[in-house]
């Protein structure tokens, strides 16, 4: 999923200090408040794009900074340690990004959640609304198979429409989707909502209001 814009000022949290460190050594942990206060502080917030009004929440800094994306890694990590998970899921795009990490760390597999046309293999396949048109995302037949647990991993939530849709797939395969998490939640776009209205827990490290 592509980061959603949305209309509103930014707000940086305090950042974290200490941030000199030997070579090759890791931060310490951070408390899950100031972990996503540090996080929610990196977060570039680019005004009028891609359109003129839109506040656009980039999350690529987040990824620059080795601080930062050891501190999201370790938060979602330390979230799901004891989770008895089987896959992490992540949606196209960005998804992608973080997924991957925390299925490593977690010593589990990961499984795609792509948009249409770009798995080789039999899929199946799950078409959502957007506000102009529709789109459609798709996992492999064999992705997981029933009573297999999964978290469903994306960089942001929006109208959660992305996310639903990777919930359905993974269900009609029988998995049981134990939670949604992003980076980001933006709340009054009602996304978060949406998926709790369908019983599924939702996680994020931070949150930005506005639309």
């Amino acid at each position: 999923m592509s980061e959603s814009p949305t209309q509103g000022g930014s707000s940086n949290g305090p950042a974290i200090h200490n941030d000199a460190l030997d070579a090759g050594s890791r931060p310490a942990a951070l408390a899950p408040r100031e972990a996503s206060a540090y996080v929610r502080s990196l977060v570039r917030t680019v005004s009028d794009w891609p359109e003129p009004g839109v506040q656009f929440r980039d999350i690529t800094p987040v990824f620059k900074s080795p601080k930062g994306l050891r501190t999201l890694v370790d938060v979602l990590v330390d979230r799901y340690f004891d989770a008895k998970l089987d896959y992490v899921a992540g949606l196209d795009a960005r998804g992608f990004m973080i997924g991957p990490i925390v299925a490593y760390e977690l010593n589990i597999g990961f499984v795609p959640v792509r948009k249409i046309g770009k798995l080789p293999w039999k899929t199946v396949r799950e078409s959502y609304e957007l506000e102009y048109g529709s789109a459609t995302v798709e996992i492999h037949e064999d992705a997981c198979s029933p009573g297999d647990r999964v978290v469903l991993i994306d960089d942001l939530i929006a109208t959660g429409g992305t996310m639903l849709a990777g919930k359905t797939l993974l269900e009609k395969l029988g998995a049981t989707v134990i939670e949604a998490a992003a980076l980001i939640d933006l709340p009054d776009l009602g996304g978060s909502k949406r998926l709790r209205d369908t019983g599924l827990p939702v996680f994020s490290i931070c949150e930005f209001a506005g639309h």
